[in-house]
């Protein structure tokens, strides 16, 4: 059988949260088109993100190519609240460090998974640090997900090795990341403290075996195309010395195939709307904001005068009538729609109604933007979330910052963001003089983001490199 039709099983292990768990399983789709096997693995409750898909898929052929592999969660060995199996629990509950603590222990079944199923790669997730020595013992290659594009990760690693903040008088001075292709500027206030003190706990420890399971391992698959960040894919092999893939967007896998939600109201209400004319609204699944602010971007809403589509996150929302301007709802009617709960975000992107997107930065929700054309409003929050807003609004000049400041995992009152900053950014982005070049410069990377994934696309050549020396390494 020649090399091409070798059949790979690859096996791929996200950390359970929705944003690590999401681009996976879309990547995992991708090495199906290529006819090779995969396993994600996974723990009870998390399950149900991946069954449809794999059910689904599993109907296409005579042979399953995409197996679920299922991993007791041992909250109970920890201290962990019964039923808290990813990491938006473990953060509405404040229990993330207990929840780390248990995805460490995860480790023994791992093994003993490789050790009966000998795959021929594992694509495990940054946070499982043991997982590059765990594959050795088995001769298995482990390629990282970090999840990040490849301007975070440069940017990150600059600061981790030059720790630029060391020089700064204050917080709030801004310093210059060395040896970046462009001229970054940050603040301490922009990264958490862990990363630029040289203190001694748990995050630095963490943080410091990420980077060493990364080094040792055969790689890193990332969910970006070359397009995008051309500069930052070359530092990142060339400069950094990183074997890496870039095989994105990944959201782009599911177009013709992605299951039908036109039926959800706010599609059809979009359609109801003229082109670029609505503002979506949605700070991915972790992200947490305070009722003040909740009204501040409410009042923000109301005095832009621009249509809009806002989700609120169930834990945020509590009773609306704490944090809802009286007669917002009223006032707003026909205008704006307030979706409490989960919301089809790729394909409220991609409709031509929607004209901006107001985002925490994460690398998901950022890509998808980028890949539906959509500038963007940029309110960082915490994680890589500050160098995405610099990759948006100062290299793509596709956004506009908000005026977010300060890195925090805990929302405060002190990083509240007024009325008055939320909607001067809305009117620029939607109807001031730079809309317009904005709008063209992400039309322009739309375009170049779907041709990466197109057949012979930058994105799917990578890919196919990948598959083909995954198989080179089996004969």
């Amino acid at each position: 059988m020649g090399i091409e039709n070798q059949q790979l099983h690859v096996v791929f292990f996200p950390y359970l949260g929705h944003g690590h768990m999401i681009p996976i399983l879309d990547i995992a789709k991708l090495f199906v088109a290529r006819n090779v096997k995969t396993t994600i693995i996974t723990t009870p409750l998390n399950a149900p993100t991946f069954t449809k898909t794999i059910e689904t898929y599993n109907k296409r052929g005579p042979n399953p190519l995409m197996n679920l592999e299922i991993f007791t969660f041992p909250s109970r060995e920890v201290g962990l609240p019964e039923g808290c199996e990813n990491l938006q629990q473990a953060g509405a509950l404040g229990v993330i460090p207990l929840f780390f603590k248990a995805g460490e222990l995860l480790r023994e079944q791992l093994e003993k998974f490789l050790e009966a199923s000998r795959p021929d790669c594992l694509v495990a997730d940054m946070f499982f640090t043991w997982a590059t020595e765990s594959s050795a013992k088995f001769n298995i290659p482990r390629i990282v997900f970090h999840g990040y594009g490849f301007f975070a990760l440069c940017a990150k690693e600059i600061e981790r090795v030059h720790k630029p903040f060391k020089t700064v008088s204050s917080d709030d001075e801004a310093v210059i990341l060395p040896r970046l292709p462009h001229e970054v500027k940050m603040t301490r206030l922009q990264v958490s403290k862990e990363e630029w003190s040289d203190e001694d706990n748990e995050f630095n420890r963490r943080s410091a075996r990420i980077k060493e399971s990364e080094v040792e391992s055969y790689g890193v698959i990332v969910n970006s195309f070359y397009e995008l960040e051309p500069d930052y894919a070359d530092f990142f092999r060339k400069e950094l010395g990183r074997r890496a893939w870039h095989v994105g967007p990944v959201s782009l896998c599911t177009r013709g195939t992605q299951d039908k939600v036109n039926e959800h109201e706010c599609l059809e209400w979009l359609n109801s709307k003229k082109h670029a004319s609505v503002v979506y609204i949605c700070f991915g699944s972790i992200a947490h904001y305070l009722a003040p602010q909740l009204t501040e971007i409410a009042k923000a809403l109301e005095g832009s005068r621009q249509n809009f589509i806002w989700v609120v996150r169930n834990r945020d929302h509590g009773n609306a009538e704490e944090w809802l301007p009286q007669g917002f709802e009223q006032r707003t009617k026909g205008r704006g729609l307030i979706i409490r709960g989960w919301a089809p975000q790729v394909l409220i992107l991609m409709h031509e109604a929607v004209g901006a997107f107001v985002t925490h930065c994460g690398w998901n929700s950022t890509l998808e933007g980028i890949s539906a054309g959509v500038p963007m409003v940029t309110w960082p929050v915490f994680a890589e979330q500050f160098y995405n807003e610099k990759l948006v609004t100062e290299i793509l000049k596709t956004g506009v910052p908000v005026g977010a400041k300060r890195w925090s995992r805990v929302a405060s009152i002190e990083d509240l963001i007024n009325q008055d900053a939320i909607e001067k950014a809305l009117k620029e982005i939607m109807v001031g003089e730079k809309g317009p070049e904005m709008r063209n410069r992400a039309k322009k990377l739309k375009e170049m983001a779907w041709r990466a994934v197109e057949e012979r696309g930058s994105s799917y050549n990578d890919l196919n490199s990948l598959i083909n020396e995954l198989r080179n390494n089996c004969t």
